[in-house]
């Protein structure tokens, strides 16, 4: 470009004139009255070069793309005249009138500030527009679809410059099995941006995402019959199947705003080669993919055997051989490989009778990486012993199924002899054993004859053969009427499942929302937005008896207009699942994740009332 301009300059010979003009720094929109979720575009134009160009800060809106900047100069009677132009891609998110505060560049060392601009934004789609004033203006290599409104569906000619393949390492697969799905971006075309149209659910599948510790994208160059591309990873995953048979993996569609040249009629742009261009939008589908299930062989698969698939080892141990009763005792099983580590099942481990066990704490060290889930889990039973003696942990046994070699692998671990010696309080303890049903007292199987003189009284003067002695016999079979009449009406009330799913939905969304509140606290935003998606989909997936994956925005408003709820409520729950699914690619500005999670909240407080 500084090539350009030069040339240009000494053919001139009035290089002076080029910086004579009044210079204007301007800001316009094609639209001051947008839709939620409704794309517009903001321009900032200034007729000379300048730089060190700052944009506002676009409180309220996403930034899809930009800035796309854009040059031009031109020659008229002799002077010469240049001018560059920074437009933005916006979308809109929540209703409410904002303001696009004013942007900063330097032209000749002074700081130049544009005005702001007011944009009313509605719910839903706002009304065509006519408004020349607010109409941002493109230079003359910045031509295209004003906005960046209409998606186009990928034809032949640019399916072949512009693919998502959903690409697994394995498809055939044991149930359990770990599976790295890779969704790879092909292209060979000029790309200003991007957006998520719809991610896949996974559905039949336990997944972990792989994420990219830098956040930046790496591209590199491929070679896919004898066409060059420019391949980057743009989503990966780890599955582990929940079923056998085959499950089709669901298809990734985006959104990718292509930069196309056009013809110009610019005689400068013919003469140095460079021409008009067009951002054109384009909507891009991967392929379905799927992967075939195969059960776990039954040949050979040991008893307690917990479902772990992969390669593992485990070991065990205890913190002390020796200590006194009622002292605690730590015993600590640690399972370490490859494989599905997280779906594991506690250990049920045995001890002595005299042994009263807690449930286990448990503790991961485990990295989710493109090569599969790995690390290690470890469980840590706190276990008082009551009584003194000799005792015996006795060991266990832990197995796991290889899908490399196809057989099944039972691992031992070690057993300890702990002495126990007497402690201060031993004789006033009950033992319980391991399952908290067992109950003796220690010690005390035969109890001290009591000497002290006993009250002596008559029939009809102590509690025996009194009024209160009759009550309470006759309350037994009254209890035991008003327990029969209550089951029959558990029985009643919840023999249709699909009423208790309903009924229970907002139970799971609160379970939903409670874990979005503590990753709100944690400042993790994406797991936040997540949480959020999921805690509202899951309840109208209860609510409505709507199975997760037919589950969209066009039947949930359908379900909900048939219930009779009002239509507002309807577009407001839409806008926040459009939110929290747009939260996940990129940084939400104009409302506070605080906010976010409140609404959510009321949502389903005021469906609950409605339904």
């Amino acid at each position: 470009m500084k090539r350009k301009y030069s040339i240009l300059l000494l053919l001139l010979l009035n290089t002076s004139l080029l910086f004579a003009a009044d210079i204007r720094f301007t800001a316009s929109v094609n639209k001051t009255e947008v839709g939620t979720t409704e794309q517009f575009e903001v321009t900032f134009s200034v007729n000379g070069n300048g730089d060190h160009f700052t944009p506002p800060s676009f409180n309220g809106f996403l930034v899809v793309s930009g800035p796309n900047v854009s040059t031009s100069m031109s020659v008229i009677n002799g002077n010469a005249s240049a001018s560059m132009a920074y437009s933005y891609e916006l979308v809109a998110v929540k209703e409410g009138t904002y303001a696009i505060g004013p942007a900063s560049i330097v032209v000749n060392g002074k700081q130049l500030h544009t005005n702001p601009i007011k944009i009313k934004v509605k719910k839903g789609q706002a009304p065509p527009q006519n408004n020349n004033a607010a109409t941002a203006q493109r230079g003359s290599r910045g031509g295209g679809a004003a906005g960046g409104v209409t998606v186009h569906e990928a034809g032949s000619n640019i399916a072949k410059s512009l693919f998502i393949k959903a690409v697994v390492d394995k498809s055939s697969v044991y149930l359990g099995e770990q599976i790295t799905l890779t969704y790879r971006l092909y292209t060979n075309v000029a790309l200003v941006g991007s957006q998520a149209d719809k991610l896949p659910d996974l559905t039949g599948f336990y997944n972990e995402d792989i994420k990219n510790p830098d956040q930046a994208v790496k591209w590199r160059t491929e070679i896919l019959k004898g066409q060059s591309y420019h391949v980057a990873d743009m989503k990966q995953s780890i599955l582990f199947p929940e079923h056998a048979g085959n499950i089709t993996i669901d298809p990734m569609s985006m959104i990718f705003v292509v930069r196309e040249s056009a013809a110009s009629s610019d005689p400068f742009d013919q003469f140095f080669g460079s021409g008009s261009y067009n951002d054109v939008n384009y909507k891009i589908k991967s392929v379905p993919v799927i992967v075939h299930v195969k059960p776990l062989p039954q040949a050979g698969k040991p008893d307690g055997f917990g479902g772990a698939v992969g390669r593992f080892s485990i070991s065990n141990s205890i913190d002390k051989n020796e200590l006194k009763s009622n002292e605690p005792l730590n015993y600590k099983i640690k399972v370490t490989g490859t494989g599905n580590i997280k779906l594991l099942r506690p250990f049920n481990p045995e001890f002595p009778t005299d042994f009263e066990k807690y449930d286990p704490k448990t503790e991961d060290d485990i990295a989710v990486k493109d090569n599969g889930v790995s690390g290690s889990r470890t469980y840590t039973y706190l276990v008082i012993p009551r009584h003194e003696g000799n005792f015996n942990i006795p060991p266990l046994k832990f197995s796991y199924f290889d899908p490399s070699t196809a057989k099944y692998v039972s691992l031992p671990t070690k057993g300890f002899p702990v002495k126990v010696n007497k402690g201060i309080s031993e004789n006033n303890v009950t033992a319980y054993g391991s399952d908290k049903q067992d109950v003796k007292t220690l010690n005390k199987d035969i109890r001290y004859i009591k000497n002290a003189n006993g009250n002596i009284s008559k029939n009809g003067e102590g509690f025996y053969d009194s009024g209160l002695y009759y009550s309470l016999l006759a309350f037994g079979p009254l209890l035991f009427l008003g327990a029969l009449v209550y089951g029959k009406w558990y029985e009643k009330n919840n023999s249709d499942i699909v009423k208790v799913k309903s009924r229970k939905a907002s139970k799971v969304a609160a379970k939903h929302l409670a874990s979005a509140k503590a990753q709100l606290s944690a400042n993790n935003s994406k797991a936040f937005y997540e949480n959020v998606f999921k805690g509202i989909y899951g309840y109208l997936s209860d609510k409505l008896n709507i199975a997760a994956a037919d589950l969209n925005k066009e039947k949930i408003a359908s379900e909900l207009k048939a219930r009779s709820v009002d239509e507002g409520l309807i577009n407001e729950l839409q806008d926040t699942l459009d939110l929290c699914d747009m939260a996940r690619y990129a940084p939400v500005s104009g409302i506070s994740e605080q906010q976010v999670f409140d609404k959510a909240k009321n949502m389903i407080n005021d469906i609950e009332d409605k339904i």
